[in-house]
């Protein structure tokens, strides 16, 4: 057990990642032989991350390193390795000491070097790619394909194992850890935030997270964010602010941060294995308090400032040139190595100071250290079935949707909210899955008509109460809806959250959506790619449900109007991504392109080819003329849609706007077809003043004419009035 003394608050003042260890927490845990033990698994995992940036022949470095044992196309990022490969190892030892259930999440960009090091010392990338064996041939073959055509990506990517978040577009390593933990009371999500990362929007809010965290259901996750001082160019900001703000930063935030700080490895070790003990006593006393009393509360959870200088254990200079605690150890940190012969023998040294032929016998660790350190079985953070959560998948459990079905007497003439009429069927999937589903929102879900869920379960809500929440707050400690006006935090939290075997929905507004247009582009690139590893199961699905669209924004203005993410979801692979409104947007594609697609004469049999056809559609247009640019008769498509034409309209004012109205529609018909002659142009004209009619109307009253507001279908006529 460490000697877990702490000051409250790291009293250095330093920001320098040089020097002996400063750390909050005090103690030496480790032997003199657990000391040597840490070294060696370190070495050997720096030398397995310079490996897969350099080599492609000459593994083990038994010949003198020469040119053409070089990859020809130099690739990936060492800077973040050290850091990531340290609080790994370390948190090893308390896998073992406390049997703990852990994943490991990679936030730094490109931080695949780090993870691939150690799911190859752990014997799982052995284990499931078994070409990348556990000797001199497996291993060369381990180096070459990294960055490599053909090969595996520099990010944690599907093909990763014990990998859930990519880490290509920065930001949710946060949020994504939550999901994982909602409703996995045993598990730790050991979650590494680079201190670029940090400055993201979306890393940010999700700090937040843990007013949402309940110890009583939930796991836990220990966020170490990595100052190591630079991105690709330019220092780090939070690497650049005194102890103090940066400590009362995260105290803000309500966390309890602990520093390790330091270059000095020995003394390093003992400062990271004192401080994760600590981390860890902290999380599994605050869940043994919340679940032998049976009452939730918030807790100061713990979390590590970890400061290490980028490319740590790396050549302090390169001639003139500063490298390791520099912005040029943040990608390939010699690059002109096939060029340059001092470098060259530079890179030989650096490698062979990590003493791959004492600790690699034929391409294989020591038994003994990997024995000695690496948990076993899927207690290996590499191998943790909870990273490849459709094996824990359990099918979600269904009412029967029929029994929600609205009665129409008659047709055209029934009015019904179909959102409310939505509440009470997600109401009892609430209901009928009590821990496997959850519904996410950015503060929309009772805007939406949703409030009926809260029949089932309440919101979840770990801040302060005032006596006014119980008159319809609908908060507790414990429920299943999740909101915080943060669709960044909500999609990353349901990300997660499926990523892990669960279910669950997110409720928003069109408008608002597109500010996760991006991170739901990574979830499909994600799916994707899981689609071509054989090991990955299929999660459940990604299900948004979005309201309040454009046509329905007519009293809030033209800002919140925008129904482009039909497009994002759309521009995605037919074998990932669904979207509905009404009908099939699908079916228009050529069913060579889409398995939904109709035939060339099915859909001549529904829309000719060489009749005009008018199609007014909720989106852009662009979309549909996209989506059909193959078809027969094509060019006698037109599509009306929005245009980007709004402001503080009626209903009607809006379509009309964007000719999308019903007067707009007919005189585009009438236009279309000469053969109306004279009949056509007093049509259009008594239509035209029907429209201007009731665009004064609205002028006046605010509301569009009763005749079209309360229209219902007649079969005498139109519309009367």
């Amino acid at each position: 057990m460490a000697d877990s003394k702490t000051n409250g608050a790291s009293t250095e003042e330093s920001i320098s990642p040089y020097g002996p260890a400063r750390s909050t927490v005090k103690g030496e845990p480790l032997s003199q032989s657990d000391l040597a033990a840490y070294n060696d698994w370190f070495k050997a995992s720096l030398y397995l991350s310079l490996g897969m940036i350099y080599l492609r022949e000459n593994p083990l470095l038994k010949e003198p390193l020469t040119k053409d044992h070089l990859k020809l196309r130099l690739l990936g990022h060492f800077g973040s390795a050290p850091g990531q490969i340290f609080t790994w190892m370390h948190f090893n030892r308390l896998i073992n000491k406390h049997d703990l259930d852990a994943v490991f999440i990679s936030g730094p960009g490109h931080g695949a070097p780090a993870v691939l090091s150690q799911s190859y010392l752990e014997g799982v990338y052995s284990e499931v790619y078994h070409d990348c064996s556990e000797d001199a041939e497996g291993l060369q073959r381990f180096f070459k394909q990294f960055s490599f055509p053909g090969g595996i990506g520099s990010h944690a990517t599907p093909e990763t194992p014990g990998s859930l978040h990519e880490g290509g577009e920065l930001g949710y390593a946060i949020s994504h850890a939550f999901g994982a933990v909602f409703d996995h009371p045993d598990l730790i999500a050991l979650t590494m935030v680079g201190d670029g990362e940090a400055e993201t929007g979306p890393m940010a809010t999700s700090w937040h997270s843990t007013k949402f965290l309940n110890p009583k259901v939930d796991g836990a996750v220990l966020p170490v964010l990595h100052l190591n001082g630079y991105k690709i160019n330019n220092p780090t900001l939070l690497a650049r602010i005194t102890h103090k703000e940066l400590e009362n930063l995260f105290l803000g935030y309500g966390w309890q941060p602990y520093f390790v700080e330091g270059d000095d490895v020995d003394t390093m070790h003992q400062a990271m294995a004192a401080t994760l003990e600590h981390c860890v006593d902290e999380i599994r006393r605050f869940q043994k308090q919340a679940r032998d009393s049976g009452k939730a509360f918030r807790p100061r959870w713990p979390m590590i400032i970890l400061r290490s200088p980028k490319g740590w254990t790396g050549p302090r200079k390169i001639g003139d040139n500063f490298l390791e605690g520099y912005w040029r150890a943040h990608q390939v940190p010699i690059t002109d190595v096939a060029t340059n012969p001092d470098h060259l023998q530079i890179l030989e040294k650096w490698m062979k100071s990590y003493e791959p032929d004492r600790l690699f016998k034929d391409g294989r660790i020591l038994p003994e250290l990997k024995a000695a350190l690496a948990p076993k079985g899927n207690r290996r953070m590499s191998a943790n079935p909870v990273a490849n959560g459709g094996l824990l998948r359990k099918p979600l459990r269904l009412p029967d949707f029929k029994k929600y079905a609205l009665a129409v007497d008659k047709s055209a003439a029934t009015t019904a909210a179909s959102m409310s009429n939505m509440a009470g069927y997600l109401r009892d999937v609430v209901a009928m899955n009590p821990h496997s589903f959850r519904l996410f929102g950015p503060d929309e879900t009772e805007s939406n008509k949703l409030g009926k869920v809260y029949e089932a379960a309440p919101k979840v809500w770990l801040g302060e109460y005032f006596d006014e929440d119980a008159n319809g707050g609908n908060l507790a400690m414990e429920g299943r809806v999740m909101e915080m006006l943060s669709e960044h935090t909500c999609e990353g939290w349901l990300e997660g959250y499926i990523l892990t075997g669960r279910h669950g929905m997110l409720n928003s507004y069109e408008p608002f959506i597109p500010i996760v247009s991006s991170m739901v582009n990574q979830h499909c690139k994600w799916l994707e790619k899981c689609l071509e590893v054989e090991w990955r199961h299929k999660v459940a699905s990604l299900n948004i449900l979005l309201t309040a669209v454009v046509w329905r924004q007519d009293h809030n203005g033209f800002t919140h109007q925008d129904p482009g993410f039909l497009d994002t979801v759309v521009n995605k692979s037919p074998d990932v991504s669904a979207a509905s409104n009404v009908v099939d947007l699908f079916k228009l594609i050529h069913h060579t392109d889409h398995s939904h697609g109709l035939t060339d004469a099915e859909w001549t049999a529904l829309f000719t080819d060489n009749v005009p056809v008018i199609f007014n559609f909720h989106s852009y247009p662009w979309l549909v003329h996209r989506l059909t640019y193959k078809r027969p008769g094509a060019a006698n498509l037109h599509v009306r849609g929005y245009k980007e034409k709004g402001n503080i309209d009626t209903p009607l004012e809006l379509a009309i706007r964007n000719q999308t109205d019903r007067f707009s529609l007919a005189i585009d018909a009438i236009d279309r077809i000469p053969s109306l002659h004279n009949r056509g142009a007093a049509a259009r004209e008594t239509l035209r003043n029907e429209q201007i009619r009731a665009k004064n109307v609205a002028f006046e009253t605010g509301l569009d004419p009763p005749f079209l507001k309360d229209w219902q279908w007649r079969r005498r006529g139109l519309w009367q009035h």
